[in-house]
């Protein structure tokens, strides 16, 4: 019965010494860099995705030539997709555009980029009037279909051209998820479609701070 009383005086004792360690461990984990619990796949470090045009070729649906630096100091979310798709592209984009408004005003700090896997299709007006659809910041880009291919490489990313009943009535088939970076132009997230906008805010919010 004793051996029972001193057991179980020692239990409480590495219990109460564990409720006053716990706190001091999470600061000490937070201060050391430790991975932050993203709901999204965490590519922190990724040899791929580095940017979208280093080379001047990609141009924004205003006709200006743009990279990953011009958005210095906001969190950027590039997803590949095109203005024909029935359906995963315009949710994932009014998705983003939903998680935005959850920010309030760190809202501002969310840029949102398309670009279109269809540049047979998607001319610059087309990209503009389909982006004015989601969020009045979000730009759709575009670059040369041979600039593409080695993109979609880069990004380890995959879009394929199915035919349709007439020449311009094919459709693309791609892949449906979103790139995240952080404010120092860093690929820090792969977000899956239909996630939902509640947890990429969530993500969203985390880089923020």
């Amino acid at each position: 019965m004793l051996n029972k009383r001193v057991w179980l005086q020692k239990a409480i004792k590495s219990i109460a010494a564990l409720a006053i360690i716990t706190p001091a461990t999470a600061l000490f984990m937070a201060c050391t860099g430790q991975k932050m619990a993203f709901k999204s796949v965490d590519i922190t470090g990724a040899d791929y995705a580095k940017d979208f045009s280093a080379d001047g070729t990609m141009v924004d649906h205003n006709g200006q030539a743009r990279s990953i630096k011009d958005f210095a100091g906001k969190i950027v979310v590039v997803f590949f997709g095109f203005t024909q798709c029935p359906d995963v592209c315009p949710t994932t984009m009014a998705e983003l555009a939903e998680a935005k408004k959850l920010l309030g005003k760190d809202g501002d700090k969310v840029q949102g980029l398309l670009i279109t896997i269809d540049p047979e299709r998607d001319t610059l007006p087309v990209l503009k009037a389909y982006m004015g659809n989601f969020d009045p910041t979000f730009l759709a880009m575009r670059t040369t279909p041979d600039k593409l291919v080695d993109l979609a490489k880069n990004f380890k990313t995959y879009y394929k051209k199915m035919p349709g009943r007439t020449d311009t009535s094919y459709s693309m088939d791609h892949s449906v998820g979103s790139f995240v970076y952080d404010t120092k132009g860093n690929v820090r997230l792969y977000t899956r479609h239909g996630s939902g906008a509640e947890a990429l805010a969530s993500d969203l919010k985390l880089l923020l701070n």
